[in-house]
């Protein structure tokens, strides 16, 4: 089978994934819908810190999922547009939008379509939390943020480490490799990460990138590295077998040794490009 044909399978099975993923997340406790919506700021530390006063400018949120961050962005007083590849995601962070009185655009597209899909450059890129995983290929995904970006604009990703996503989550041993084969991971699973979807049926392909893939991909566009931190603990509280080790902070295991979590990174677009 071709990879393109490979590829549309890949899409098209995550998704539906995602589609399906938005009902259960709206209902949750882990989104807590209704103090988003009474006006808290779901942005977590490492992300509100990574870009900093986005008064003013221009941002656009890659993988948005159904818009909860996107709209903090808009709260905060970025100019948002959001992407993501499930319609049902982005049906709803339109209705979201309009709710609340943003002015946030909302755009259904894959990825690596974006360019055929949205029009214009940004001061900030942004991505996080589970979202490279989903990507078969990170130079195409660099292109796209490198296309986006305008000169001096800077992309920031605060994402899951890497190195933790080696480990079956449940059974807290190593079963993935860190290092990316090419090959996709496929998973037929019950349940999403969050609470109250223990009855959703889900198949997925997903692929591990080593921070080599990562800095790589986005140093071959020619973009320049502003900062880069790592973490022994994680924000979210989205796997099995992780403990709260301090207000607002989890982690995973029973190692006894602390484990790099999370990981965030910003770059930037030269000003001459």
């Amino acid at each position: 089978m071709e990879k393109t044909n490979q590829e549309q399978i890949y899409f098209h099975t995550n998704k539906t994934n995602w589609d399906k993923r938005v009902q259960p997340h709206l209902e949750s406790k882990f989104y807590d819908m209704p103090a988003f919506l009474a006006g808290k700021n779901v942005l977590g530390e490492t992300v509100l810190n990574g870009l900093g006063d986005v008064n003013g400018k221009s941002l656009l949120h890659l993988q948005c999922h159904f818009g909860q961050d996107s709209l903090c962005w808009a709260r905060l007083g970025a100019r948002v547009t959001g992407a993501d590849i499930s319609g049902e995601a982005i049906k709803t962070a339109r209705e979201l939008n309009s709710r609340l009185g943003l002015d946030a655009q909302f755009v259904e597209s894959n990825i690596y379509d974006l360019k055929a899909n949205l029009d214009g450059q940004f001061d900030l890129v942004f991505t996080s939390y589970g979202t490279t995983v989903w990507l078969p290929d990170l130079d195409r995904w660099a292109d796209i943020i490198h296309h986006f970006l305008k000169p001096g604009g800077q992309f920031f990703i605060a994402d899951f480490h890497p190195a933790l996503y080696i480990f079956d989550f449940n059974t807290q041993k190593i079963a993935y490799p860190y290092f990316n084969t090419g090959e996709a991971f496929y998973e037929k699973v019950d349940g999403s990460y969050t609470d109250g979807s223990e009855n959703v049926e889900l198949e997925e392909y997903f692929w591990n990138h080593s921070l080599h893939n990562i800095f790589q991909a986005l140093l071959k566009k020619g973009l320049q590295v502003v900062d880069f931190q790592e973490y022994d603990y994680s924000h979210v509280n989205c796997f099995p077998n992780q403990k709260e080790v301090a207000p607002g902070k989890f982690v995973f295991g029973d190692f006894g040794v602390a484990l790099p979590h999370e990981y965030s990174l910003k770059v930037q677009k030269p000003l001459e490009s």
